[in-house]
C-alpha cells in the first residue's frame, strides 16, 4: 500500500470546474426595460443628472469659456493699436487757454498756467481701441475701447464717454470685468495708494502715469458721485468693476491722480468739451436740478463781475454741473441688466439649441448602426462640444452680466 509519497507531484493539479462568464449584451441589443414607475423614476434621474452637468459646464464656460472670445477681440485690438501708434503723429495743439481767478476763491483752480488743448477730431466710434492699460502691480495688461456698453466690455476694459480722456485735465473713467470675459479687473480690489497706473494712448497723444489714492465702494446709481470732474485743473482717473465678486450688487471704485514727472504733456480737452473753471458762486450745486423743461435763455450771462475770464476762453458751467450729473446717473456700465435684454439673442439660442439636440441624436444612431455605444461618444463628443460654446454663448447674452 502506498502512501502516495512516492507518486509523482503535478504542479498544476486536476483540472477544477471553469467558471463560465455571461458574454456582455452589446447596449443596443439589450431589450427594452418595461415601461414602470422604475423607468419614469429613472428617466427622470437621468435628466437631472445631465441638466446639471451642463450647468456645470455653463458655470466653466462663464468663468472661462468667454475668455475665449475676449482674448480674440484683444488680439485684434492689439493689431489696431499698434497701426495707430504707428501712423499717428499727433503733437499737441498750440492754442492755449488760461484761466485766471480772483485772489479770494479758495476752491483749486488752475491760476496762470497754459495748457495745451487736445486736438478736436472727429469722435472715436464705441468698440475701437482707445488705449493700452498698464497696472504693474497686478500684471495688468489690456487694451481699452471707446464705450462701456455691454458689447464693449465684453471686449475689454472701456472708457466712459461721458468723460475726459485719460491724459486730458479732468476725471477719466474706465470701467472693466471682475470675473468674466478675462476678468481685466479682477485683482482691482488689491491696489493700495501709490501703486502706479500707466495709460499710453493709441491716438498718439502720449502715455500717462497715475498714482492711487483710494478705493471706494458705491452703489450702481451712484456713478454720480465718482465719475464727473470736481477739479477741471488737475488730471486724474477713475477704475470701476462689479462688487462683491461673481455679482453687480455695488461698484468697486479706484481713484488715482495724474503723477507730472512720469507723463507727458498733459492736454486741456477740446473747447466743446473743455471744462472752464468759474467761481463756486456760480456753479449749480450737483445735487440741485432744474425744472423739467427749464432751460436758460440762450441770451442770459453772468455779471462780468462775478467771473475772470481769458478773451478766448468762454464762460461755461463746469463738469460737475447738473446736466453732465444727470447723464452720468443715467449710464448704463454694462454690468447692470436683466433677464432677456438682449432679444436678438432669443432666436440664434434657438437655433443652437436644436443644432446641439441633432448632434446628440445623430451620434446616437451612428452607435447605433455600428452597435457599439462607444462610438456615439466618438463621432459625437468634438461637434457638440463646439455646438455647445455657441449654444452656451447665446444663452449668456439671454442672462444678466452679473448673474
Amino acid at each position: 500500500m502506498s502512501s502516495g509519497a512516492d507518486e509523482p507531484w503535478d504542479p498544476i493539479g486536476p483540472p477544477g470546474p471553469q467558471v463560465q462568464r455571461p458574454r456582455r449584451v452589446p447596449h443596443f441589443q439589450r431589450p427594452a426595460p418595461p415601461r414602470d414607475w422604475r423607468w419614469v423614476v429613472g428617466g427622470i434621474g437621468k435628466t437631472l443628472v445631465v441638466i446639471g452637468l451642463l450647468m456645470f459646464a455653463f458655470v466653466g464656460y462663464q468663468l472661462w469659456g468667454t475668455g475665449i472670445q475676449t482674448a480674440r477681440a484683444q488680439n485684434t485690438l492689439q493689431s489696431d493699436f499698434e497701426r495707430l501708434m504707428a501712423s499717428t503723429t499727433t503733437s499737441p495743439a498750440t492754442t492755449t487757454t488760461t484761466a485766471v481767478t480772483d485772489d479770494t476763491v479758495d476752491a483749486p483752480v488752475v491760476t496762470s498756467s497754459t495748457v495745451p488743448v487736445a486736438p478736436d477730431g472727429p469722435p472715436i466710434p464705441d468698440g475701437d481701441v482707445l488705449a493700452q492699460l498698464l497696472i504693474p502691480k497686478i500684471d495688468l495688461d489690456w487694451f481699452v475701447v471707446q464705450g462701456i456698453g455691454k458689447s464693449e466690455l465684453q471686449n475689454g476694459p472701456g472708457h466712459f464717454v461721458e468723460t475726459p480722456m485719460p491724459g486730458q485735465l479732468g476725471n477719466a473713467a474706465i470701467a472693466g470685468h471682475r470675473t468674466t470675459h478675462g476678468a481685466p479687473f479682477g485683482d482691482l480690489d488689491e491696489l493700495a495708494p501709490g501703486d502706479l497706473i500707466t495709460v499710453i494712448m493709441a491716438s498718439g497723444a502720449g502715455t500717462f502715469t497715475y498714482s492711487v489714492t483710494s478705493t471706494i465702494i458705491v452703489e450702481p446709481s451712484e456713478y454720480v458721485k465718482v465719475i464727473p470732474t470736481v477739479d477741471p485743473s488737475i488730471a486724474t482717473l477713475t477704475l470701476a468693476t462689479c462688487h462683491p465678486e461673481y455679482t453687480s450688487r455695488q461698484r468697486l471704485v479706484v481713484q488715482a491722480l495724474l503723477v507730472p514727472e512720469l507723463s507727458d504733456q498733459v492736454m486741456a480737452p477740446p473747447s466743446n468739451t473743455a471744462p472752464t473753471e468759474t467761481s463756486p458762486d456760480d456753479t449749480l450745486p450737483a445735487d440741485d436740478t432744474l425744472p423739467a423743461g427749464d432751460t436758460l435763455p440762450p441770451d442770459d450771462t453772468l455779471p462780468a463781475d462775478d467771473v475772470t475770464t481769458t478773451a478766448a476762453a468762454p464762460t461755461t458751467v463746469a463738469t460737475t454741473d447738473t446736466a453732465a450729473a444727470d447723464d452720468l446717473a443715467q449710464v448704463d456700465d454694462g454690468f447692470s441688466g436683466g433677464w432677456f435684454d438682449d432679444t436678438a439673442a432669443i432666436v440664434p439660442t434657438l437655433v443652437w439649441g436644436l443644432a446641439l439636440l441633432a448632434v446628440a441624436v445623430g451620434a446616437y444612431y451612428v452607435g447605433k448602426a455600428s452597435n457599439r455605444l462607444y462610438v456615439s461618444f466618438i463621432v459625437g463628443c468634438i461637434p457638440f462640444l463646439i455646438v455647445l460654446y455657441f449654444f452656451f454663448e447665446n444663452v449668456n447674452r439671454l442672462l444678466p452680466p452679473g448673474l
